[in-house]
């Protein structure tokens, strides 16, 4: 049988250590069955990518959700488990499936299968072929064996251990809310200019309840807020959300100019209230759940 594009790269893969693919932080005692979870705000840029890129490392930067890790980590203090990228999206997309891979970056075909989604033709990968903007990011094709080896390091990892968390809190409370916590550019919010945009995959991800939840909550705090539109969802929520047998996926995309200067990403005056936003959104949900009001 003819082997899988993976293997035949792995063959090839140099043995070199990998630093720590995610960061995990959670209570001393579990008391909601929340995860959150942030693919998109690792800020480790390897010295092979930088090396390879035609682009610059503050444009590089741009692709990350900058600052979304620590938005969130106040969800601990309400029991919650939070789950952060450690590698930087310009390298490898952990909200992308794994097989979403771009043929055409690569100097030796792929074998088997690989997902030409309406993402890779854009680009957009589970390896980014281009940045924010929509140049290439690379001087050069790469060898197919640095694909191999970024998900193996980094992207297999990563699932693996959100996978767990999911596992392990359903079997604990009887149920998993995952909340996967994004940002979006000003440019990308929409003909009504939302503040923060709740997918839920047009409540096939989701139950009702959470999303609607969710959206109060962030309404009472003063927030516009949209639905599936224009982001419905990524690999995370389809990959994860099961309502039917009590896994709950719901994506957040928050606007980056309520917190981040786009242009030098440095933090504004923002960060602050949108951090404690957050961390009572977490806690609203939480309450939620330990009153069985939820889900």
């Amino acid at each position: 049988m003819e082997p899988s594009w993976t293997e035949a790269a792995q063959e090839h893969a140099p043995a070199t250590p990998a630093p720590a693919p995610f960061v995990l932080v959670q209570p001393l005692r579990r008391t909601a069955p929340l995860i959150f979870a942030s693919p998109h705000s690792g800020r480790r840029y390897p010295s092979e990518l930088l090396s390879q890129s035609r682009v610059g490392f503050l444009t590089l930067r741009r692709q990350e959700d900058a600052y979304v890790d620590e938005l969130f980590a106040g969800a601990a203090a309400h029991g919650a488990a939070l789950l952060s990228a450690n590698i930087a999206r310009a390298y490898v997309d952990l909200n992308r499936a794994p097989d979403e891979i771009d043929p055409d970056m690569f100097e030796e075909r792929p074998l088997g299968r690989h997902y030409s989604s309406a993402r890779v033709q854009a680009g957009l990968g589970a390896i980014p072929r281009v940045n924010s903007d929509g140049h290439p990011i690379y001087r050069n094709k790469l060898p197919l064996a640095d694909a191999e080896r970024r998900l193996a390091q980094f992207h297999r990892p990563y699932h693996a251990k959100l996978a767990a968390l999911i596992e392990d809190t359903r079997q604990r409370f009887g149920c998993a809310v995952l909340v996967d916590c994004h940002s979006m550019p000003a440019s990308a919010r929409g003909a009504h200019a939302p503040d923060i945009v709740l997918g839920d995959r047009f409540g096939a991800a989701c139950h009702p309840s959470v999303t609607a939840l969710a959206e109060a909550s962030l309404r009472r705090l003063g927030y516009r807020v949209a639905r599936n539109a224009p982001f419905a969802g990524g690999h995370t929520t389809q990959a994860y959300g099961r309502p039917n047998q009590q896994v709950h996926a719901l994506q957040i995309e928050i606007s980056r100019t309520l917190y981040l200067d786009e242009t030098t990403l440095e933090r504004t005056k923002g960060f602050e209230r949108v951090r404690a936003d957050m961390t009572r959104l977490a806690e609203a949900l939480a309450e939620a759940c330990l009153h069985k009001s939820l889900v």
